[in-house]
Formats: structure tokens, sequence, C-alpha cells
């Protein structure tokens, strides 16, 4: 029997090579090797070990110079609606808040194929990846016309990236009082049946996993009480996590106050929905009393402040939460209430939206990153990613900061890609294999791909004209 070959990669001469370690090291003129998708070594270029030098020379190794560059761990997107990149600035969307938001992209969302998801997914998956993200969550939640989430898992293997696919659902119509069309809600029972076929089919919870298997039900308004108990009993059947939106508005809260007599966070309690296995996108009304609960029992927030500001529903205490402990990761949200999908430029407006709302010390540079690091892989449960250090998975982001962009920002190189406007990825490693190389996604024709793309987004849209027309 054939062995297979090592796959060994060496970074080096890298401007800064940022760790996100236990010391949170910064190493001017940093290398890295990693064998096999892991992180081998890492260190000064000048104690690179000489065998991975000798590794080089003899063509056994992957050499990436990255003179003129930071590296930082790759960035980890924790909420994402990647259909969404087929449906941006939509007119009717576009000056609404979340509820008529919703409203006016139900019908559209509606003629979804399966093509379409896997489409967008790439699409969604290539901007991304050119942000600098390596890991990503998607939260898809409606299935019409055959779409299904493997759909999204197969993109996600096709182009290299990380991820974590939510089964989303929705349940709960209008007749029954939810906010979504009946025609784009599911059965309960097919819904937990595919959720565990999806379960046993691709989940793979070992370290340095590139695919795990999220329930999640979509919204307190979009599903019954009994979905959202019946998915967290399942998901922990199976050692899965749980991943739902809450508190997002004041729409938000005042359907759970009005529909449960609760707040959003005393009925996720109520339900089951607490704990280190289940975080919640935006929770930008979360209260004191919800704070302190989830950092009691470990529960996780996606922030989301590009989104929040785009759909005016205000700033996130995210500086209450992470003095109490809350994890918090970022996320870029769907493509359509975002309409971007830039994961350092969501670590500069998340540090820009904390310091409008509570102060100019209210986060700095390196926490907005460790946020998008270290924070996210907390947020979906993972010890092998968000850092660069021995026996991490081999996923970082490096970024020429050689242009005018950074001019000036020489006396800190770090903090200048958070401070100063976003740039793309110059390259980005995930499981030590490069996906982008000299600012090209280098396993997606990404031009032709964008054209398939741009006609499904297309007929999309002329698609739900014509079923407006009919109705």
């Amino acid at each position: 029997m054939t062995s297979q070959a090592t796959r060994t990669l060496v970074l080096r001469h890298a401007d800064v090579l940022v760790t996100m370690d236990s010391q949170r090291r910064e190493i001017a003129d940093g290398a890295l090797v990693a064998v096999d998708g892991v992180v081998d070594w890492v260190g000064p270029s000048s104690e690179l070990p000489a065998r991975h030098d000798e590794a080089v020379r003899a063509g056994s190794a992957r050499l990436l110079d990255l003179r003129g560059h930071v590296v930082v761990p790759g960035l980890v997107n924790t909420h994402h609606h990647m259909y969404q990149s087929l449906t941006r600035v939509l007119p009717a969307a576009q000056d609404a808040e979340l509820f008529g938001w919703l409203s006016n992209l139900y019908p559209v969302w509606a003629g979804l194929t399966p093509e379409m998801v896997r489409v967008s997914t790439l699409t969604a998956m290539a901007e991304l990846l050119l942000s600098g993200c390596t890991t990503s969550s998607d939260h898809l939640y409606i299935y019409p016309n055959g779409s299904r989430l493997d759909d999204s898992i197969e993109a996600a293997a096709q182009i290299g990236m990380r991820f974590h696919a939510a089964r989303g659902s929705m349940s709960v119509g209008r007749s029954q009082g939810g906010l979504p069309p009946d025609e784009v809600v599911e059965d309960e029972a097919s819904i937990l049946k595919d959720t565990q076929r999806l379960i046993e089919t691709w989940h793979d919870d070992r370290r340095h996993s590139m695919l795990r298997v999220v329930v999640a039900p979509c919204s307190p308004f979009s599903v019954s009480r009994e979905l959202m108990r019946d998915s967290a009993l399942l998901a922990r059947s199976f050692g899965v996590s749980l991943h739902t939106h809450l508190a997002e508005n004041d729409n938000d809260v005042a359907y759970s106050r009005e529909r449960f007599g609760m707040t959003p966070a005393e009925y996720a309690e109520s339900l089951g929905w607490v704990g280190p296995d289940v975080w919640h996108a935006h929770c930008v009304k979360l209260d004191p009393a919800g704070i302190a609960l989830f950092a009691r029992t470990g529960t996780g927030v996606a922030h989301c402040p590009c989104s929040n500001m785009r759909l005016a529903s205000g700033i996130a205490p995210v500086r209450a939460m992470r003095d109490q402990g809350v994890a918090v990761g970022l996320g870029v949200d769907g493509s359509a209430s975002n309409d971007g999908a830039h994961m350092l430029g969501e670590a500069r407006q998340a540090l820009l939206l904390q310091r409008v709302g509570f102060g100019p010390a209210a986060m700095g540079a390196r926490e907005a990153l460790e946020i998008a690091t270290l924070g996210g892989a907390r947020v979906l449960g993972r010890d092998d990613i968000g850092a660069l250090a021995l026996g991490m998975s081999a996923d970082f982001a490096a970024f020429d900061v050689r242009g005018p962009t950074h001019a000036g920002s020489g006396a800190d190189p770090v903090a200048a890609l958070v401070f100063c406007a976003p740039v793309q990825a110059s390259t980005c490693v995930v499981d030590g294999r490069v996906v982008v190389e000299e600012g090209r996604v280098a396993t997606l024709d990404l031009p032709v791909h964008l054209e398939t793309h741009r006609r499904l987004a297309a007929s999309l849209l002329e698609g739900s004209v014509r079923a407006a027309a009919r109705r």
C-alpha cells in the first residue's frame, strides 16, 4: 500500500506574524511551518529550523515569502446567509427595518433552486476568503424547489473553506401568527428528519474538521416552541451545536413578550437554548439579565455590526458582554442585510460602533482582531482555530501593507489592519492549502463563476416579479 506524501508549507519573512497565542505574541520577521494542515513550528524567520529550509530547496515543501505583509490567524465568521448574495440592494428592501425587510424578500427567496444555493454559496465564500476569512458558518433556513443544505456543503468542499453548515428551518407561517409566508415554511417532522440525516451524513467532530453540522431553527418568530425544544434535544443527542437569531431589534423583543410573555433570553432559557453548545445571532437588545444569563451558561453571541446598522437595529452591548465573560464572535450576516461580506471590515465596524455607543476606550484594534479570531473560534466551540501555535489548524491570512491604504501606518501595522480601510487578503491558507494566492481565489475560476451568478440572480428576481403578477 502506498503512503500519502506529507504536505509541508513554509511561511517566512512576514513583517509581523500575529499569533493570538496565550502570550499574544506578535513576531517580527515571522515564520511558520505547517505539516498536513497543522502548525508544526512558529517563530522568527532567523530561527527557522534548517530542515525546513532544506525541504524548500529540495522541492518537498511549498514556500510563501511574505515580506511586506502582516499575517493573522484566519478570521472566523460566525453568522451568514450565503444565498442572499443573489439579492443584494433590492430597492423594496433598501430602507426597511428587519421585519419589513424580511417581508419584502421572502417572496423572492421562494424562487431559490439547488443551483442557486450552490452558486451563491461559492460566491459568498470567495468574498469571505478574499477578506481573510478561513472558517465560516452559514445559516440556510429556506429550502424551496428541492434545495438542500447538501448544496452548500458541496460548494464548501469545492472552494476549500472550513465550514459550519447550519440546518435552519421555518415552520410557523403567517396563517399561524409567524412572519414568513406559508409557502416557504416546512413541516416540523420533516425538518427534524432531514436535520438528523445531515448530521449522520456529513458531521465531522474530529479536531481540525473541515465540516460540522449545526441545528438552527431560524428565529422565535418563524418556528414553534416545540420545534425549538425538539431541535435542542436532537442536537444534544448527537453532540452538535445550536444556533438561531435572538433579540435582534425592538420588534423582535416585542414579539417575544406578546407571544410568549418573556424576554428573548428568558424564552431561550425556557427551551434549553443556553449553554456552551449554543450561540445566538445579533443580541442587539439583550438586556442586563440576559447578558448575565449568557455569561453564566457559556452561551455565545454572533455580533453583526454592519447588518445591525444597515437595518437600524441598534448597537449591541458587546463591551458589557465581554466584560462579563460572554463569548462573542463576529458575523457578516446575510449579503442582503449587509450587502458586503468583508470580515476585516466587520472587525473595523465593531470597533467603531462600540466607540460610538460606549466611548473611545470601549474597544481597541487588537481586541477587535481577537473577537474576529479567537472569539469566533470559542463561539463555534472550537479549540483548533483562531490562533497560530503548535498543534493548531494551519489557517491564516496575509495582508499586504505596502499600498496607499496603509501608507504612514508603520508605527503599528497590526492596528492598521483594523483602523485603516479594509484591504483584500493577498494570501489565504486553509488547512495548510493555499486558497487565495496573489489576491486571486485559487480554487475557483471566479470571473466565469460570477457570470453564472449574475444570470441566476437576474432569473431569481424576474421569477419573483412574474409570481407577484399572478397573485
